[in-house]
């Protein structure tokens, strides 16, 4: 008998480590754009110097983007509680199909638990949208799946 709730702690985990390493990856890249906005100083071909200028606003602004969304994923991750199990698929649940498992919390893709493949998919994402509110025995469109066990 497999324990599901380890599974699905393990799966959150993974998750959290997911959006952790995005999180430093985006906070290193603003840093980096920082330091070289502050030490780039202005030369005789001044437009030039400008476009640098403005292409490295255009980074901070495009990290600044993802900090949002990886603030985003934060706040999914609250409200996700492993603890219990439902009849129907809500944020937190593990599903098994006859095809693929997922975990529907946040887009972190493939995570594989014990030597057997996740996908952790987001409930606003296409495959997110179709799995949440289903019960067992009920179908999907993607990949004509139906849900064996929710957990």
């Amino acid at each position: 008998m497999k324990n599901y709730l380890a599974i699905k702690k393990k799966l959150y985990e993974a998750c959290v480590f997911f959006v952790e390493e995005k999180h430093n990856t985006v906070s290193t890249s603003i840093e980096s754009c920082k330091k070289a906005l502050f030490s780039e100083t202005k030369s005789s071909a001044g437009d030039k110097h400008e476009t640098g200028r403005a292409m490295l606003q255009l980074e901070m602004e495009k990290a600044s983007q993802q900090l949002t969304v990886i603030n985003q994923m934060r706040k999914v991750l609250n409200k996700i509680t492993f603890e219990n199990s439902t009849d129907c698929i809500c944020l937190g649940s593990l599903i098994f199909t006859n095809k693929l498992n997922y975990y529907l919390a946040i887009s972190a893709g493939k995570i594989t638990v014990d030597n057997e493949i996740y996908f952790a998919v987001s409930s606003n994402s296409p495959i997110g949208k179709q799995l949440l509110g289903k019960a067992v025995g009920d179908s999907i469109s993607f990949n004509e799946a139906k849900i064996l066990n929710i957990y």
